[in-house]
């Protein structure tokens, strides 16, 4: 008994020291990129392959398809193109994370396909990415999808790549073709800002250079693909931990009148207790209480933990709303410049609004201009007034609510934020933040003049003569007209009014200061109605008169007299917006009709 009591403790100390062995070890993210064809599944399957890092079933599975389109017993590819149509067409369309290990370092691979109509699921993938590996066909060269997907890694802001120059087999791994690729390749990156490149020639096919060095080339001495990855220094979380405090609030929990804490993740810095916090939109300044998880209490929370705060004071605080350190405040402002990919077949036009995802803040935009366009192949800065599909831009947007942010170069998740289009629910644009708001109106006067002179000529050549039909409206404003009756409230009539504003609505607030006669009122309502405008009606308690007048009113009317609203202004706030987003148009409700 003795024995196997030994055995049995013996055991649990080899898992406990693998377990601790294996938390101690950092994390690379790092992406694959590159043109079609140039060989990025087949990469990932070989690095998995020969480092041991596929379960013998994936491994079964793969030598055993019907597809096969190496010229040996295993397509490599397969152990990361999963999808039906990926392995009929043999290439890659969505972005495929793998996982695995090796004693120095842990990995997570992001697959991302090399099509131009499939550029958004590049961007997806590098989005998190510390390193990108982009490969390049020895036989081809720097295509211009190669060097889009380097302009979007830079633009993400991974300084760390990896010229993979792949297929190097097939030009008998000559040293020259593979110079050649290697300096097209840090010229283009020397441009872009990329700080650390390292070249290598491989065959991911036949394993050459990937985890075991190459005898067919010589002349080359720097590290296999496995020695890079294991030995590159990761930089991006250390920097947001050093960078200022930022806590963007996902949820407030209240599960009873003890406890009211905010949840959200860590953007950067170190939360502590006792530390001194701004809240914004407010301004409001508390302290921290506690920091609460799961498992307990913290001493301290940092980048990317997901953790809960508790604060000394009761302060307004929602979700979308941000805690920041008293010092280095982020940029407040509802002038936002930012490269964006657009991302969708449809063109980005200007002046047609988009719901803006900043993090947890969700508000609505629209685009005021063009600086330039930026051609993938020269790098060239080019005008525009709309962006096509997988097009590259500086943009100037604006928002109905102000953002608080960063530069990207800063913080990725405090600098970017993602376009949507309102009627279809998609993301049409991927946006990185790139200078502070003062910029936004630096274009040259001349140049915006001209600009704008040369939209209201062609506005005035294309508008059409047909009225605007109420729906139009509607469906510009993403949410149908309506009215709230409020009476006996009016400091709750305001928090509705401006909480609405917040959330994107078209609102406007009456008081009967507003309305003293009884006929102004359903005049007004009229009016409104027919612009598509949420309207608040507050004041003294109603005589009856209000809900006279909203009688020739064909949207919603919410008689909030009539429901039995929480005593605190707080919770019923909350309440109401429930309602009020019953009013959204849907993209069922609006049918696939474009609305400019």
């Amino acid at each position: 008994m003795n024995s196997i009591a030994n055995r049995a403790a013996a055991a649990n100390d080899g898992l406990d020291a693998f377990l601790e062995s294996n938390l101690g070890r950092d994390l690379l993210r790092f992406t694959t990129a590159g043109s079609v064809d140039d060989g990025k599944s087949t990469l990932i399957g070989r690095l998995l392959h020969d480092s041991k890092g596929v379960y013998e079933d994936q491994l079964a599975s793969a030598c055993a398809s019907r597809v096969n389109r190496s010229t040996g017993p295993l397509d490599f590819s397969l152990l990361t193109d999963g999808l039906r149509a990926e392995r009929e067409q043999g290439i890659t369309i969505d972005v495929a994370y793998r996982y695995f290990s090796t004693p120095r370092r842990k990995f997570i691979i992001a697959d991302t396909p090399g099509h131009e109509q499939y550029t958004r699921n590049m961007a997806t993938g590098a989005s998190t990415s510390d390193l990108a590996v982009i490969l390049i066909d020895a036989t081809k060269g720097l295509l211009p999808q190669t060097r889009r997907h380097a302009y979007i890694s830079s633009l993400l802001g991974i300084r760390s790549v990896v010229a993979a120059v792949n297929k190097m087999d097939l030009v008998d791994f000559r040293e020259e073709v593979f110079l050649r690729w290697q300096n097209d390749f840090q010229g283009l990156a020397s441009r872009l800002g990329i700080t650390s490149v390292q070249c290598i020639p491989i065959s991911a096919l036949e394993g050459d250079n990937v985890v075991t060095r190459s005898e067919r080339a010589p002349w080359y001495e720097g590290p296999t693909l496995i020695d890079h990855l294991e030995t590159v220094p990761v930089l991006a979380e250390a920097a947001a931990t050093r960078d200022e405090m930022r806590f963007p609030v996902q949820y407030v929990i209240r599960p009873d009148a003890t406890f009211r804490g905010f949840a959200g993740q860590v953007a950067s810095g170190v939360i502590r207790p006792g530390d001194a916090v701004v809240a914004l939109p407010s301004g409001q300044k508390t302290r921290i209480r506690s920091i609460v998880t799961y498992d307990g209490e913290l001493a301290e929370a940092f980048h990317p933990m997901s953790v809960t705060v508790q604060l000394e004071d009761e302060i307004d605080l929602s979700r979308g709303d941000m805690l920041v350190g008293p010092a280095g405040a982020p940029q407040t402002s509802r002038n936002v410049p930012a490269m964006v990919v657009w991302l969708h077949p449809k063109p980005m036009e200007l002046g047609q609004t988009y719901i803006v995802k900043h993090g947890v803040r969700q508000t609505r935009g629209k685009a005021l201009g063009v600086r330039y366009r930026v051609n993938v192949n020269t790098l060239a800065h080019e005008a525009a007034q709309q962006l096509e599909m997988n097009d590259i831009a500086c943009v100037d947007f604006e928002t109905t609510t102000s953002l608080f942010f960063d530069p990207y170069s800063r913080n990725r998740t405090t600098g970017s934020f993602i376009l949507i289009d309102p009627i279809s629910n998609a993301t049409v644009g991927a946006a990185m933040i790139c200078s502070d708001a003062s910029a936004t109106s630096g274009i040259d006067n001349g140049a915006g003049e001209s600009r704008a002179a040369a939209d209201a000529a062609a506005l005035v050549a294309s508008a059409p003569s047909a009225a605007i039909a109420p729906e139009e409206r509607f469906a510009r404003h993403g949410h149908q007209p309506a009215i709230f009756l409020l009476s006996g409230r009016p400091q709750l009539g305001a928090r509705l009014e401006r909480a609405l504003f917040a959330e994107g609505f078209q609102v406007v607030g009456l008081t009967a200061g507003t309305a003293e006669s009884a006929t102004a009122l359903p005049e007004l309502l009229k009016l409104t109605q027919s612009l598509g405008y949420v309207v608040v009606v507050s004041g003294e308690p109603a005589d009856g008169r209000e809900t006279t007048a909203t009688r020739g009113f064909t949207g919603q009317v919410f008689d909030l007299d009539a429901i039995d609203l929480p005593a605190d202004d707080s919770d019923a706030l909350r309440r109401i917006l429930e309602l009020a987003r019953s009013l959204r148009i849907t993209q069922k409700e609006n049918g696939s009709r474009p609305v400019n």
